[in-house]
């Protein structure tokens, strides 16, 4: 009967978990965060990580950008440590190719749990013909587009386009996205498209004549979900934002967790003083939830129940014989 009593507890465990399963999973964030020059430098910087990795692991999906790092060590590690750091979750990441029209060059790359989300394809929007330099080439960094499927949400196909824009260039660059946005959908016929990073979209580099002609904010069908008002910068003198997250789609706008659209304040949450937080970054990451598909996560605790029980009746069986 001891035997029978240790795999009935068991049982229960594995319910347990099922139990917790359904809570962290309730519902999936996404993030996008300028680290400020990630490369060797801060990866080698402990303190530094300690704070990336609570940040990151925070997050089912994150965009990296302004990732210097020529080598891919130091994405590596941080990945490497992430997955250290949160044992109750796996990570992956996909990177674009190095971005930039000199010397200068950036990669964006998405951080994901690859236990909530798969990479279903991606895309590197090219380069226009030319040395960079003349009118047509309007990106600095071309984006970096990735498409990821999400069983665990309402929405279950999810298009994410990144950018970071060029600070002086804002505004050509977030207009340009629009032809971005037209490209991917005919190319691959869905409109549930995030359109996020640090666009430069705020303070001096914005001009409210300037945003009549955007068409990302003309078109009502894209939802600005980081308010002009808000703010996603670190240091205490601005109040800029910065960075934002678009949204466009029938089924993922009416995915949104209400209110759950917001800059993640980092030095508040971790007392940091402001020296501390700009060792990290000089901004803040964005985030937001999409709703979770209670339909799945009912399923897997139903799988979780199952198979305890199985493995209890399992095990009662040679007590009996």
């Amino acid at each position: 009967m001891a035997l029978c009593g240790n795999y009935q507890l068991t049982a229960v465990l594995l319910f347990v978990v099922g139990l917790c399963v359904l809570n962290v999973t309730s519902s999936l964030k996404i993030c996008a965060f300028n680290v400020q020059s990630f490369g060797e430098s801060k990866a080698n910087n402990k303190k530094v990580m300690e704070i990336l990795l609570k940040i990151l692991s925070r997050c089912d999906l994150c965009l990296i950008q302004e990732v210097r790092d020529s080598k891919g060590a130091a994405i590596q590690a941080l990945v490497k440590d992430l997955n250290r750091f949160d044992k109750s979750n796996s990570y992956s990441y996909v990177e674009s190719e190095r971005l930039g029209r000199k010397t200068y060059k950036e990669q964006y790359v998405y951080i994901y749990r690859n236990n909530v989300l798969t990479v279903k394809e991606h895309y590197q929007y090219p380069k226009l013909e030319g040395e960079g330099t003349n009118e047509t080439d309007v990106f600095s960094r071309e984006p970096f587009i990735v498409r990821f499927h999400s069983p665990t949400t309402l929405v279950k196909d999810i298009v994410l386009i990144g950018q970071h824009t060029c600070p002086r260039n804002a505004m050509k660059e977030i207009n340009e996205l629009y032809s971005v946005f037209k490209g991917i959908y005919k190319m691959w016929k869905t409109d549930n498209v995030i359109i996020l990073g640090d666009l430069n979209a705020g303070c001096s580099y914005v001009t409210i004549k300037g945003w009549r002609a955007v068409r990302l904010r003309s078109d009502p069908k894209f939802r600005w979900l980081i308010g002009d008002e808000q703010d996603t910068t670190v240091r205490e003198k601005t109040h800029c934002a910065y960075d934002r997250i678009i949204v466009h789609g029938r089924e993922i706008i009416s995915s949104i967790v209400p209110g759950s659209a917001q800059p993640f304040n980092f030095k508040e949450n971790f007392h940091l003083t402001e020296e501390e937080a700009l060792e990290v970054s000089d901004h803040f990451p964005v985030e937001v939830d999409l709703k979770p598909n209670h339909r799945y996560l009912l399923l897997m605790l139903f799988q979780v129940r199952n198979m305890s029980c199985c493995i209890y009746y399992f095990f009662l069986s040679f007590t009996i014989y």
